[in-house]
């Protein structure tokens, strides 16, 4: 029995369970076992191991589950499945009332192949507006990952926010030129963070 929750079911049940390559125990394991880490474990594994035409349509099912660690893990293992990963479902997880969840979410639309322009929106929001740092954080990152120029104006303003999101913003107009990235890397210069002045230097390629 596990002496933390009073299962009665073997503890290695999620380690089992991330071993399998059975694709419809994995399945089923991911929609509707009562533990949340072997639905979290399960989840992964499917994803890991079977086509993504059968784990596509089980983790869009996941990204609901009414547990913040499943869905996180969700977020977390988005990237492994491309253009499978819909922006709709990264979208829910987005906005998810789980900071951690929504961390996630942020770097999986960073890594999408093909965000739509409503998320790509949604993620410039997020780096402005979020109300954790994290997530503001993951979202600047996102965004100079995707390199899109329409979401420049929100990496920009993140150079604004505090010492770790403004290093962040700096790294990020990396994907972005023109004239307001090169001043506000000239600005960043005399940020008061060291780490954040040397980002700027580095990327205007300022010797000492």
């Amino acid at each position: 029995m596990d002496p933390q929750t009073g299962d009665t079911r073997p503890i290695e049940r999620p380690a089992a369970i991330a071993r399998s390559t059975d694709a419809d125990e994995l399945r089923a394991a991911a929609l509707d076992d009562p533990d949340p880490r072997v639905r979290a474990v399960a989840i992964a594994a499917l994803v890991r191991t079977a086509a993504r035409r059968t784990s596509a349509p089980v983790w869009r099912r996941v990204v609901n589950d009414p547990e913040p660690a499943v869905r996180r893990r969700a977020a977390e293992i988005a990237p492994a499945l491309g253009r499978s990963a819909t922006c709709s479902a990264l979208l829910e997880l987005l906005a998810d009332d789980d900071a951690w969840v929504a961390e996630a979410a942020a770097y999986a639309i960073g890594e999408h192949p093909a965000p739509t322009r409503n998320a790509l929106e949604a993620t410039a929001r997020a780096a402005t507006s979020h109300r954790d740092p994290l997530v503001r954080e993951a979202a600047v990152a996102a965004l100079g990952a995707q390199g899109d120029p329409a979401t420049l104006p929100a990496v920009l303003a993140a150079c604004d926010d505090r010492p770790a999101i403004r290093r962040r913003a700096v790294l990020a107009l990396a994907a972005f030129e023109g004239p307001d990235v090169e001043a506000r890397l000239r600005a960043a210069r005399a940020d008061p963070d060291w780490q954040v002045r040397q980002a700027a230097e580095d990327l205007l390629g300022v010797t000492p």
